[in-house]
């Protein structure tokens, strides 16, 4: 059956009412055994969409459903005698109705609060599982084109006064097509160096470079330095916090269910509805 055809059996069966009784219902296609009917392109051409588009959708949906039928064809037809379907079907359910339980119960009874005294001890009781990979480095950049105003940029640039750093925020607004002001963000150093001219920084440069400025000929960078520590160290807390607070709420949710399944054998000991036979 032609497409063209497959999209007038659509129109006709969604204006006659869309009947989903597969004995009243049209096959569109078959492979081997399987047949794919036309009720079930309900949905797959949105109102409105062209007569070309449509074709299109059905088109595409149909060979779609062809190849993925030839696959589980082929598949089914090759699956290993030792092959356990049912107990891989069971298992999988078991698994799902299972996380979905302890999903609901970690909702409902952990305690996701975590202080800052809490997360500063695990952080300083556990440094070594802190170490950096790379260097990292709090840093502010911003991307101007050359035709902005230089002179007011360079003003609010080098300002110490506080209240320029809100001028500064929306001058980034209006000219910068890159702007990173957040003194207390922490950015890796390829992160960094992939938005600068090549060679601004580098692993060499980058604990003496404090406050620059560098053109690519269409754009202005600047740049400054804020704070560096080297990889192969310690993170900073304020780096590893987020990691501290997954590790330990983590922790917490692992103690939750393992208390809770504990508490449930008790309670169900108790209740003689456990009985292992010898």
């Amino acid at each position: 059956m032609g497409v063209i055809t497959l999209i007038g059996c659509l129109c006709l069966w969604q204006c006659s009412g869309k009947t989903s009784e597969k004995k009243e219902d049209k096959i569109l296609a078959k492979v081997y055994d399987r047949n794919l009917y036309l009720s079930e392109l309900e949905g797959i051409v949105p109102e409105q969409t062209s007569a070309a588009d449509s074709i299109l959708l059905v088109s595409a949906y149909v060979h779609r459903w062809i190849r993925e039928q030839l696959m589980m064809y082929e598949a089914e037809r090759n699956i290993p005698k030792d092959l356990d379907i049912d107990k891989l079907v069971r298992n999988y359910r078991a698994s799902l109705v299972r996380y979905n339980f302890e999903e609901k119960l970690i909702a409902e009874k952990l305690d996701s609060t975590v202080s800052n005294d809490e997360l500063l001890a695990y952080y300083e009781s556990n440094k070594d599982q802190f170490q950096l990979e790379s260097t990292i480095l709090k840093c502010l950049i911003l991307k101007i084109p050359t035709e902005a105003p230089q002179n007011e940029i360079n003003k609010l640039w080098y300002s110490r006064n506080p209240s320029d750093e809100i001028r500064l925020n929306a001058y980034a607004k209006q000219w910068a097509s890159l702007a990173l002001l957040d003194k207390n963000k922490w950015y890796t150093l390829q992160e960094l160096a992939a938005l600068l001219p090549k060679g601004t920084l580098t692993t060499d440069n980058v604990s003496s470079r404090k406050d620059g400025t560098v053109s690519d000929g269409d754009s202005r960078y600047y740049y400054r330095v804020m704070e560096v520590v080297q990889g192969k160290t310690t993170a900073p807390f304020d780096y590893a916090r987020e990691q501290a607070l997954k590790i330990i709420q983590h922790r917490r949710k692992h103690e939750l269910l393992e208390n809770w399944k504990q508490e449930l054998y008790q309670k169900e000991l108790r209740r003689e509805n456990i009985k292992i036979l010898q």
